[in-house]
């Protein structure tokens, strides 16, 4: 049995009200004896600015420090271990913090280095958003920067900029952050959002919900049911993708992927297991 812990409202710690990594390696012997559980699914606890939960992410090697320390994190999978319980971070590949020092570098010139790391476009001739695409947060994903006079695409809030996976740098970074917390001992990840890695590389507009279809994916905000969400999410490359994170896991004997994803069908589910079985160990759509 998996237990998803949101850290801020579990057990606090350190009695400043809101619950963190001490406050979980606390209740460890409740969770595992009065509950049972075999694995803890510990939210993000990164540092971050904590808009979106701290799914915006400033930095993925670091603990935010309301949340604790590294020395936290490294007591509470020893703790763990102890009682026969594991312990599964989230991993969160699809985009990062506008504070993130690679969005900072990113934004700073067109001629950046890390300029590609992003989704960077012009606006259409004669002005206006690149494509029509639309945000889960509402209105447009694509934000105007006007020092450097492009749109950045953000699939979420306009805080958080969607990374640029067909970037190789960007693939080889973040399958850096990966084996970084394996190598501490997390004994799996959690994919957030896994089916929105890879967007259709022309952009095209996505087409228009047919009037009265409503859209089942409608549960954020209603401008992202008002189309069919064709171009921005579950591109097929994804798969190759996900391969790629699970070949990095196959060097940690005994270490599980979970993805979040979104599947119109049970075959579209399906898939994210690999045509090989070496995609995703344990992919769940939410909303199937």
């Amino acid at each position: 049995m998996i237990y998803e812990n949101h850290l801020p409202s579990l057990r606090d710690g350190n009695g400043d009200g809101i619950g963190d990594l001490d406050g979980l390696t606390q209740s460890l012997d409740y969770l595992s004896t009065t509950l049972g559980i075999d694995a803890v699914w510990v939210g993000p606890f990164f540092r971050s600015p904590l808009l979106d939960q701290g799914y915006d992410v400033a930095d993925y090697t670091q603990v935010e420090p309301v949340f604790g320390s590294m020395e936290s994190f490294d007591r509470l999978v020893a703790e763990a271990h102890l009682r026969g319980v594991k312990i599964i971070v989230d991993y969160i590949p699809n985009h990062t913090s506008d504070q993130h020092p690679w969005f900072v570098e990113s934004r700073s010139s067109r001629t950046s280095p890390k300029r590609d790391w992003y989704v960077w476009r012009d606006a259409r001739p004669g002005g206006g958003v690149p494509n029509n695409w639309t945000s889960e947060a509402g209105g447009s994903v694509w934000e105007w920067d006007q020092p450097s006079g492009q749109y950045y695409l953000h699939s979420h809030l306009i805080q958080q900029p969607d990374l640029n996976w067909r970037n190789d740098e960007v693939r080889a970074a973040l399958l850096d952050v990966l084996r970084f917390w394996l190598d501490r001992g997390a004994d799996g990840v959690r994919i957030d959002v896994a089916h929105m890695l890879m967007k259709d590389p022309q952009l095209r507009d996505n087409p228009e919900a047919p009037e009265g279809n409503a859209n089942p994916f409608d549960l954020q905000h209603p401008d992202f049911g008002t189309q069919l969400h064709q171009f921005d999410r579950r591109h097929p490359d994804t798969q190759g993708t996900l391969a790629e994170i699970r070949a990095v896991v196959a060097d940690y004997p005994g270490v599980v992927t979970i993805a979040e994803i979104e599947a119109m069908s049970w075959p579209d589910w399906a898939a994210y297991y690999g045509p090989e079985l070496d995609g995703m160990h344990l992919p769940f759509p939410f909303r199937l």
